[in-house]
């Protein structure tokens, strides 16, 4: 039995991308995750090709794969040492103009992929005895914003549904912790116009935004046997934004 792989949702760009880079770097197998199976088998094999890094194409919002995923983790590599639930999208729109199907897009992925990939590796984790869960959510799920009801609820369930599940397996020697980045440089944020940018730059007290990395390095040593003390937190990489 070698070292325990670690899961990673939303891996084949922006944070998911750093999040894999980072850990790869510190040694740990990967079962990386994402609908764009071009990119993942690419970023796989960059990474380390099958012995290392296994690239898995899957629906994040299914329950279905999520038990899939979970499976072929621990066959390959033969337990499971953490998870990072990245993966996320927004369906931004006013509330009084919010279609259902606008409202429940982000709680399928976000909030309810999150459920279904810890549910998924909870018993084998429990088993184990150990185990490290990173969530990523969003300082929106902290403060709310207009026109992201639905990404903030999803985002806001995630920090309860973490705080929750922390209490529940603690002793069973597993870490349940939260990441909530600020506004990160992501193909997400990109498309924001430069005048945008500027401007909510200036509002954050390091007078930046976020690099996908800043976010990796946190995940990387929480899932490390350094942050084995830690566990039911939120933590967030913002650039003093919320302060």
């Amino acid at each position: 039995m070698g070292r325990g792989a670690v899961i990673v949702t939303g891996a084949s760009r922006g944070i998911g991308e750093a999040i894999a880079r980072d850990l790869a770097g510190a040694g740990w197998p990967l079962v990386l995750v994402a609908r764009n199976a071009e990119k993942l088998a690419a970023l796989a094999a960059e990474l380390g090709g099958p012995e290392r890094c296994l690239a898995c194409r899957a629906d994040i919002g299914s329950w279905e794969d999520a038990q899939r995923v979970a499976a072929l983790a621990q066959e390959t590599f033969g337990t499971i040492h953490g998870l990072v639930n990245n993966a996320g999208i927004t369906r931004d729109g006013l509330l009084v103009r919010m279609s259902p199907e606008q409202w429940q897009a982000p709680l399928d992925v976000n909030l309810n992929g999150t459920f279904y990939f810890t549910r998924a590796v909870g018993p084998i984790m429990m088993r184990q005895r150990q185990g490290r869960i990173v969530n990523i959510t969003s300082v929106i799920g902290l403060t709310g914003n207009a026109g992201q009801a639905n990404y903030a609820a999803s985002k806001a369930g995630i920090i309860g549904l973490s705080k929750s599940v922390a209490k529940e397996v603690a002793k069973r020697g597993i870490t349940v912790n939260v990441v909530a980045p600020g506004y990160i440089v992501t193909p997400m944020t990109e498309g924001l116009p430069e005048a945008i940018k500027n401007e909510i730059s200036e509002k954050i007290p390091l007078k930046r935004l976020g690099q996908p990395e800043d976010v990796a390095g946190l995940v990387g040593f929480l899932a490390s046997d350094k942050a084995a003390y830690i566990t039911g937190q939120v933590l967030t990489v913002d650039g003093g934004m919320v302060i």
